[in-house]
């Protein structure tokens, strides 16, 4: 309702097609007025020649624009003149009359000119508004356009690595590339879904939810239950969006090559709001860490970018064991995040 009240008001004032319908219109307005101020005139004190003549300018003017409201107050002032300023029925010429007539025009003049420059003033108001919006319009396009591009080209390099693979007779060479493949199809996947022109994030728990199952499809295993634990109304800022997304699917490939890799089992993503920031665990039930394992010495590739991407959100990745058997992969960050 709101916005058709603006859209209503834009429009002022109105000009009908055949202009002489604004006019025959102000004149039906003038002539409602001398009614209401002869049926009022049992009940008003001597004089209020004027009364009701006012608002019938405003509306003409409000209306119909500036010289329907200049008729509009020749009309009324001189309907006026003619049956309510004494002697009436006739137009009396002094010095009372001179004067009453210069205060009704000096205030039907303030009124139509307010009236003016306010409707001036609104349809500027109405042109910058679509223009910004049709700015607004072009901008959105030309940023989902840059990022479909961008998107693109991480996907073509995803695709040369992956052709490049054939190629290559190491296996872990091959594997180096595999995963360098899959990291870019991710981040091209993400930025072409979170990103925005507003700056906007997105819901966490919609955002690990998409993430976690797309890459439980791309194991291509299905005897792993999967389960999310997030608050309802937590924001991702789009800037933490990838190297977040990167953490989390290291965590869940790791927890199901190398803790679930011949058996089924159950992984589960949690994050929980504390004191001093968010917590995020990705714990599986599967064999757990080596007895041997050192986290500070080991120098896996994934293990060093999970801990190089925290770094960069100013948080701390860790990977220990889980209280009921498996590991846990927790990533803390500061609360901005």
């Amino acid at each position: 309702m709101q916005r058709k009240n603006e859209k209503f008001v834009e429009r002022l004032p109105l000009i009908p097609r055949r202009p002489w319908h604004a006019y025959f219109l102000t004149t039906c307005l003038c002539l409602t007025a001398l009614a209401i101020r002869s049926a009022a005139e049992i009940i008003l004190p001597i004089g209020y020649p004027f009364v009701s003549f006012f608002p019938a300018v405003i509306l003409s003017s409000f209306l119909f624009g500036v010289r329907p409201g200049i008729y509009a107050g020749l009309l009324c002032g001189l309907l006026s003149w003619y049956f309510f300023i004494p002697p009436r029925m006739g137009f009396p010429f002094n010095l009372g009359v001179v004067l009453a007539l210069a205060f009704y025009g000096a205030v039907v003049a303030v009124d139509i000119a307010l009236i003016h420059f306010l409707q001036k003033a609104n349809f500027n108001l109405a042109v910058e508004r679509e223009r910004s919006h049709a700015l607004a319009e072009n901008r959105e396009l030309l940023f989902h356009e840059l990022q479909h591009r961008v998107s693109n080209n991480l996907q073509v390099v995803a695709a040369m690595l992956s052709l490049q693979r054939r190629h290559v007779d190491h296996d872990h060479a091959r594997r180096a590339l595999d995963d360098a493949s899959a990291r870019l199809a991710l981040v091209g996947r993400i930025s072409r879904a979170l990103y925005n022109p507003s700056g906007q994030g997105q819901n966490i728990r919609a955002f690990l939810s998409t993430l976690t199952a797309d890459v439980l499809e791309a194991s291509g295993r299905e005897d792993i239950a999967l389960t999310i634990d997030a608050p309802e109304d937590l924001i991702l800022k789009p800037d933490t969006a990838v190297p977040l997304a990167l953490i989390v699917t290291e965590a869940v490939n790791n927890a199901i090559e190398h803790g679930l890799p011949h058996r089924g089992g159950s992984i589960s993503v949690s994050l929980n709001m504390t004191d001093d920031g968010i917590s995020l665990n990705v714990t599986d039930d599967g064999k757990g860490l080596s007895a041997d394992f050192d986290p500070g010495s080991n120098q896996s590739l994934g293990l060093r970018i999970s801990n190089a991407l925290a770094g960069q959100l100013n948080g701390r990745f860790s990977l220990h064991p889980a209280a009921k058997g498996g590991a846990t992969a927790r990533l803390d960050l500061p609360v901005r995040a």
